[in-house]
């Protein structure tokens, strides 16, 4: 592939469907009983999804556009005996599409293969085949900064194509990431949208398109005054019946419905006890390995370092392979509200190495390290100097976590694809780490999770356990479990907690018939 073939695939997501997949789509889409008046498909490439739905369905209207003046004449003349047929010239993002639409008859089916790219990668190489720049969700400070303002062009594409048919009779059936299906369906979901019915069929992707993703076919259906909020997701276009489902239950994404009608009471919001580990973007400035007792960084130098800013570091693969620290990390300032520059005077040897690496720190990519002092890091606080912790890797797919103690007296930190809930002391690790690996919590969020994703496992989706209600309902609520819980509802400080007075007024939290906590004077512990 030439350079200039290499770049037009990544700007413009330029994966061409094959004919057998187009036909095995519309052959799909015809067995579902769904009958359009209608074809459009907005980004048509070379023709062949046009060719496979007028194969199809003859009695269909077919419009097909194109960006690519080349790839819009070969879908020209594919089409060409087709009297029912049209191809146009056009930008996806320039199109009145309201206008486009209000000349075709209902019920209509939107068609196709979006790019699939994101705006970042887009954006990376100079290219313009983007929407108006726009925070997608309306992501606040750090999430928008970090990337979750990130979208894939495809997603932006299939909520617009959504709101075509809000208020219409029709259908799309979209070629995506998997990933990408599941957002749309949840913007649609949130938004109210009039959908009868939501399905995805699983692609080889690896086969049809040579590349490792997880894809789908979306198949939504609309109609005015029709509302689900669950999908049903087979294995293949040619499976006789679905594999499982998901949907919204709680506003929230599901991906095993049963399971969480089962265990939904142990759900609850705005919980923050889970954490991400340490972000400081340079490992080779931050990070240091010991050769013959010397602190070595990944610049291959020898540093001599106050011991008081070096801790032992785990990182995910150290984390699920439950390793020793084999790294040891430079932490600047204990908190975020504590500059660096504090260094110059409690740490000046510290404070001479950052500056000698200054330049290399100050071309750290994310722009979080814009508006903070030099030298700065993230994901750091009292918490990650808890001295004992139980730990997860962000980057491994499964629910296996770890216990975590201190080494020669010093707390061990963690990088940022890690997660971890802090504890004060070796008593509180363990009751910690039985309640969550018990069958219960595996259970509840391996109902929530969805293993395709980039990083399926986040603080988010850990917080969503409530500690106080699974330890009551394994029968575990004990002054240690209570402490566990009250720090999950406020911010880590170590002796510090916040009393559970507004949980304690709800019998779901175990309090007797007279209201009375029946540990409040339990001082044993059992």
């Amino acid at each position: 592939m030439s350079s200039k073939t290499a770049r037009q695939t990544v700007e413009f997501g330029d994966f061409q469907t094959p004919l057998h997949l187009a036909k095995s789509v519309c052959s799909l889409l015809l067995r579902t009983g769904f009958a359009p008046s209608s074809i459009i498909e907005p980004t048509c490439g070379q023709g062949t999804f046009l060719v496979a739905a007028l194969e199809a369905f003859p009695d269909a209207t077919v419009r097909g556009y194109e960006y690519n003046p080349a790839y819009a004449e070969a879908a020209h003349r594919t089409v060409s005996r087709f009297s029912q047929a049209t191809v146009q010239k056009g930008d996806f993002f320039q199109i009145n599409w309201d206008a486009e639409l209000s000349k075709l008859l209902e019920p209509l089916l939107v068609l196709g293969n979006p790019p699939w790219v994101t705006n970042a990668a887009v954006g990376s190489l100079g290219g313009s085949n983007l929407p108006e720049k726009s925070n997608l969700d309306g992501l606040r400070g750090i999430d928008a900064l970090t990337g979750r303002a990130n979208f894939d062009i495809s997603e932006w594409m299939l909520r617009e194509n959504l709101r075509w048919l809000k208020r219409r009779r029709g259908a799309i059936a979209m070629l995506c990431k998997t990933s990408v299906a599941r957002k749309v369906l949840v913007h649609a979901w949130s938004a109210s949208l009039s959908i009868k019915s939501a399905t995805i069929y699983r692609l080889d992707a690896r086969r049809e398109f040579g590349v490792s993703v997880d894809a789908c076919l979306l198949f939504i259906c609309l109609t005015p005054d029709a509302q689900t909020h669950e999908c049903a997701v087979y294995d293949t276009l040619n499976s006789p019946r679905p594999s499982s489902s998901f949907g919204m239950r709680d506003n929230r994404l599901v991906s095993d419905l049963e399971t969480y009608g089962r265990l939904h009471t142990l759900y609850s919001d705005g919980l923050t006890g889970w954490r991400s580990g340490v972000k400081h973007d340079c490992s080779r400035v931050f990070e240091f390995s010991v050769k013959n007792g010397e602190l070595v960084n990944g610049l291959g130098e020898g540093v001599s370092l106050e011991a008081d800013v070096v801790f032992p570091l785990l990182k995910s693969s150290d984390v699920a392979s439950h390793r020793p620290p084999r790294k040891y990390l430079l932490v600047p300032h204990r908190s975020m509200d504590e500059s660096p520059h504090e260094l110059r005077s409690r740490a000046p040897r510290a404070w001479q190495y950052l500056t000698s690496h200054e330049q290399t720190l100050k071309a750290r990519g994310s722009s979080v390290y814009k508006k903070r002092p030099k030298f700065s890091i993230f994901g750091i606080g009292p918490y990650s100097f808890a001295p004992w912790k139980v730990a997860i890797s962000g980057l491994y797919k499964n629910l296996r976590f770890t216990k975590i103690g201190p080494i020669d007296g010093q707390p061990i930190l963690l990088d940022d694809t890690c997660y971890f809930f802090p504890c004060d002391s070796e008593e509180e690790c363990l009751c910690l780490y039985d309640l969550v690996s018990s069958p219960l919590a595996i259970e509840f969020w391996s109902s929530l999770v969805f293993w395709d994703s980039k990083r399926p496992i986040t603080a988010k989706l850990l917080n969503l356990l409530d500690l106080a209600s699974l330890a009551k309902k394994m029968g575990a609520w004990t002054p240690t479990t209570r402490r566990i819980a009250e720090r999950q509802m406020t911010a880590y400080a170590a002796g510090s907690y916040q009393p559970m007075l507004f949980r304690e007024s709800s019998s779901r939290y175990g309090l007797t018939e007279e209201g009375r906590d029946p540990l409040a004077n339990d001082k044993s512990g059992k």
